[in-house]
Parts: C-alpha cells; structure tokens; sequence
C-alpha cells in the first residue's frame, strides 16, 4: 500500500532540498514524479527553491479551491498519454499551505490511487501555532520525519521567528512570505521565549 508522508522541520531545515533528492532518487531509477505546491506560496513563482541553489519548477501550482485528487488524475493522466509511464509519486513543497480538505485528498492519491505522497512543510508559524495543513498531516499522515536543523546558539531549532525590518515580532497574519522588510530566523524553544519576553 503507497502511504502519505509528512517531512517537517523549522525554517531552513532543507525541507526543499530534501525534496529536490527525492525527485532525483525517482529519476535516476527511471521513476517519473510530479511535483506541485500550494499557489499561496509565491517565493520562487512556478519553482521549487533550495537555499543550496538547486531549484525545479512545479509540474502544477495548487488553488486553496482547487480538489488535489482532481487536479494530480488530470496531471498524471496527462503525463501518462505523453510518456506511457505512470506517474510514481507526487511530491508537494510547502505543505503547510495546504487546506485540510487537500490533506485529506493526499491521503486518498496514496491510498486509493496506489501513488506515494510525500509532503515537505513547516509545522507552525511564527506563533508556535499549527497551520490547517500541518495540522491535518500531523493527524492523519502514515508516517512523520523531522528534519532538523539548529538555532543560533546551536541548539536543535523548534521554531519560526519572524523578523520585520530585522526585529522580532509575534503578532500578524499567519502568512506573509512577500516583502523584503519580513524574514524568518530558526530558533530553538530558549532563544525564542527570550524574544517573546524581551530578554
């Protein structure tokens, strides 16, 4: 049975390269993959990005509205009328973005349709707050993997803080990915309650 995987980890914890490896995995065996990302996520345009310098486009952008088991059957069908090879697996960048609903209709690609899903995202934003699919992958994925990566005082980091115009704040929209003034630091749980108290 093909499962649905969730890769999570902080900020710059090569969630993306990570992906990129697995794409090139598939590949070099001759296993064709299809990669999407939610539209929400306008970093990058129609690519995939790794901070290493690798990046790929997307073979379809996903629409909050859009049914994911919809639009993967209409992209692998499309793939396979070209190729006559089927599709091997789907792998999604920024899963975070993702309704539940499209968790849920991950799930039924890799159980239903006998496609591997393997989902790369952050588990909570700035607020230490899950996003809806984070969440919903959290709840329901076969099986979860942490990526890591360490905070600045070389602790493992948890978190996602966000800078704007270089100082840290903890209060916004869930989402703000444009605009040179908003950054991102990973932190470990210390570093970040220092910033939250002001310490």
């Amino acid at each position: 049975m093909s499962k649905l995987y969730f890769r999570y980890g902080a900020m710059n914890s090569g969630k993306s390269t990570s992906l990129l490896q697995a794409a090139f995995n598939y590949e070099e065996r001759s296993q064709h993959v299809l990669l999407a990302k939610p539209s929400v996520d306008s970093k990058g345009d129609v690519a995939i990005v790794s901070r290493l310098g690798v990046s790929r486009n997307v073979d379809f952008l996903i629409s909050p509205k859009q049914n994911l088991r919809t639009v993967f059957a209409q992209e692998s069908a499309e793939f396979e009328l070209e190729n006559g090879q089927r599709v091997a697996c789907l792998l999604l960048d920024e899963a975070q973005f993702l309704t539940a609903e499209q968790v849920d209709q991950a799930l039924e690609i890799a159980v239903l349709d006998g496609v591997p899903v393997l989902a790369y995202g952050i588990r909570t934003d700035f607020r230490t707050i899950s996003f809806p699919g984070s969440k919903r992958l959290l709840e329901i994925a076969h099986s979860l993997e942490e990526l890591k990566t360490i905070c600045r005082c070389g602790r493992k980091a948890m978190f996602n803080g966000r800078l704007v115009n270089g100082e840290f704040t903890f209060s916004g929209e869930q989402v703000a990915i444009d605009g040179d003034q908003v950054t991102y630091e990973s932190l470990c749980a210390n570093c970040y309650l220092e910033k939250l108290h002001g310490e």
